[in-house]
């Protein structure tokens, strides 16, 4: 009979957050290093490179673990599709180590499977609404910068010191829009709204 293997999964949502706190939650429920699989990107889906790659590795009766149910994912009913995949297609064991009764090693009969199910759509609900809300405070935060006058994105290129010269001998036609672009060293789509500001403070 083959032996069950462990494994762990991890996620954060950018490459500037620390995941430490999820590899030992991980380690203390007995993962090999070898095991944990990190992704280091948003949880809206499941198109990540170190699960994907767990997935394909893991085989039937193996165990997976996961600190949070957000950890496995933000998106209600993307959570709910890959826990059915997992469990229903694959015949993988999952444990949520903060969620106890999310262990599906546990009352595999109906009342059991029926608590676990309920338990995990609360969750997945409650992990899906979180991110909306993330994204609701973000754009309110957004907005509230630009009210008082935070800028935004790459600050605008300075105008080269031959642009009027250039721009001049463009607007009469000595010089085609490439030609002047060209000449100050810059894409054309920038030097044609270069031109249009110019031409609007001048």
């Amino acid at each position: 009979m083959r032996e069950t293997k462990i494994y762990g999964y991890a996620r954060v949502s950018s490459k500037d957050q620390n995941e430490d706190r999820q590899r030992i939650a991980l380690h203390e429920m007995g993962v090999p290093p070898t095991n944990i699989y990190i992704d280091k990107q948003s949880g809206k889906d499941f198109e990540r490179p170190a699960y994907k790659r767990m997935v394909r590795k893991m085989k039937s009766d193996d165990l997976l673990y996961i600190k949070s149910i957000d950890r496995l994912g933000r998106n209600y009913e993307e959570i709910q599709n890959q826990w059915r995949i997992l469990t229903k297609v694959k015949g993988i064991d999952i444990y949520v180590i903060d969620m106890p009764l999310l262990d599906t090693r546990r009352g595999k009969d109906l009342v059991g499977t029926f608590l676990s199910d309920i338990v995990l759509q609360v969750l997945s609900f409650v992990a899906e609404n979180e991110r909306t809300n993330i994204r609701q405070r973000q754009a309110e935060g957004i907005a509230a910068a630009k009210a008082r006058g935070v800028k935004f994105g790459r600050p605008a290129l300075p105008y080269p010191d031959n642009f009027r010269s250039i721009h001049h001998d463009w607007r009469k036609k000595k010089l085609t829009l490439r030609q002047a672009a060209q000449a100050c060293g810059m894409p054309v789509g920038t030097f044609y709204g270069k031109a249009r500001k110019f031409e609007n403070f001048t």
